[in-house]
């Protein structure tokens, strides 16, 4: 009898930590507290890394990122790779979205959804000054550097259906600075915002900028397809450009109006 009494209370205490265990398990399902941005940190001032003073991503997308998803109660973690593999991060489910100054073109949408547009720049054409590369035309016959999977890639191959020239494409707008003063390439282009720091550091650099259809001009957030954040997020962003929270974050990291 006392076997059976014996038996009888393990088997409560079992069925009661099994029980307990469920609780826990089910009370953090669905309840997912901090968000994954995928970002290319290499795109300063978007997104970087200041190695001699730290190895966080800082910038005025991370602080985009951080300031939205805290309105709506998350944290943010950031995840650094190749700008030609965040696509494929959302895809796979490694990230909740991307924010890494990405123009929504009619290509990724298809892929993937986005944001509306929170930053409108340009492309800019690099080169050396001695290279008498001042227009696009200047560029027939000539190797031009691009990051891989950017806009800037597409622009390049668009230019050489009217100006023969050669791209070539990197992971890294680092990279690309140091192929076109290694004479490499012969100019690269870039978004004008990214190239300042750069034309602001190498005294031997030129550049002009490229026009672009308004409709594929601009930086968006990225989604998964039929995300239930791409909404929040667009509420939230239309809130901090209406109250001059999106125009000082703009301020901060570029120090002008856009």
């Amino acid at each position: 009898m006392k076997k059976v009494m014996v038996l009888f209370l393990i088997m409560i205490l079992a069925v009661g930590l099994l029980a307990a265990c469920g609780e826990t398990k089910d009370s953090n399902t669905g309840d997912k507290k901090t968000l994954v941005m995928a970002t290319s940190a290499d795109y300063a001032p978007f997104e970087y890394i200041e190695s001699d003073k730290s190895d966080d991503i800082i910038g005025f997308d991370v602080d985009l990122a951080k300031a939205i998803a805290g309105k709506i109660g998350y944290e943010v973690e950031v995840k650094d790779m190749d700008f030609g593999g965040l696509i494929q991060s959302l895809k796979s489910g490694q990230a909740d979205f991307v924010l890494a100054g990405m123009t929504p073109t009619e290509k990724r949408k298809k892929n993937v959804d986005f944001s509306d547009i929170y930053y409108t720049a340009q492309h800019m054409v690099i080169s050396k000054k001695e290279s008498g590369i001042a227009t696009v035309e200047d560029l027939e016959g000539k190797t031009v550097g691009v990051q891989l999977g950017s806009i800037q890639e597409g622009k390049a191959e668009e230019i050489n259906e009217t100006v023969a020239l050669k791209v070539e494409n990197r992971n890294r707008i680092p990279e690309l600075i140091q192929e076109l003063k290694a004479g490499r390439f012969d100019a690269i282009i870039i978004e004008d915002t990214v190239a300042k720091g750069y034309l602001d550091k190498e005294a031997d650099l030129t550049s002009f900028t490229i026009s672009d259809d308004p409709e594929e001009a601009g930086s968006a957030i990225a989604f998964p397809k039929d995300s239930d954040l791409t909404e929040k997020f667009n509420q939230e962003l239309q809130k901090m450009k209406e109250n001059g929270e999106l125009q000082e974050l703009i301020v901060k990291w570029f120090g002008g109006e856009n």
